[in-house]
């Protein structure tokens, strides 16, 4: 057996929940700044029985956990340095691509989890639907942007919050055809979502994927 999986690190075996959307927030050290920092920045990676460098983005995978900053520069400092292996204390492969791979997994991820919100209806669609929303008594928990839509509607619904007070956390990392890809629809561009798991699964998630595609991350209760 390799020697990284052999070592089981005892906090790795408690994994905080909310490395899969539960609601208390872990610290982790990254193996490239050394910082201490919320798993919501963080990328968990474990070395597969044969050596491979291997993305746990759900962190539930068995092994030690080696921690990375979530975003590109981090990831590739990793490999270029052989900061895995040496975390490892053993020869390990890291893929050049690596940072690539974390980032289409976390898109797909997401979008899994907006399929599951919109089977079981804890999702809506559309500028009209989010907007009334947004003025109901019972607002959303979560507003989802599409990165490339017109800046015009998401000034109007942060308007909107802004007109009653509310504080809505907000993410823009996904663009019209990855949304569309998850929610079966063509040109998706306002969301948003109840509270529950799947919420702060999504919102977890996003603050990760921002860090790989240079986009500020998810904004926490942001006032409009």
């Amino acid at each position: 057996m390799n020697p990284a999986l052999a070592i089981r690190d005892e906090d790795d075996a408690r994994r905080d929940r909310m490395a899969s959307g539960g609601s208390r927030a872990r610290e982790r050290r990254c193996i490239v700044s050394g910082e201490v920092v919320p798993e919501d920045r963080l990328v968990r990676f474990v070395v597969s029985p044969d050596g491979a460098v291997t993305p746990d983005i759900a962190a539930v995978l068995p092994g030690r956990g080696i921690w990375v900053g979530a975003g590109k520069a981090s990831v590739d400092a990793a490999v270029k340095k052989n900061l895995f292996a040496k975390a490892a204390k053993a020869q390990v492969t890291a893929a050049p691509g690596l940072a690539g791979l974390v980032e289409r997994l976390l898109v797909r991820r997401m979008q899994a989890d907006l399929g599951m919100a919109r089977r079981s209806g804890q999702i809506l669609l559309g500028f009209d639907q989010v907007q009334r929303a947004l003025q109901s008594d019972a607002p959303p928990a979560l507003v989802i942007e599409a990165s490339d839509g017109a800046a015009d509607g998401k000034r109007k619904l942060f308007a909107a919050c802004h007109a009653r007070g509310l504080k809505i956390e907000t993410v823009e990392c996904l663009d019209a055809a990855e949304l569309g890809l998850a929610l079966g629809r063509e040109n998706v561009i306002h969301a948003a979502l109840k509270s529950g798991r799947l919420q702060e699964r999504l919102s977890f998630d996003a603050k990760r994927l921002s860090g790989f595609r240079g986009r500020p991350a998810a904004s926490d209760e942001r006032d409009v």
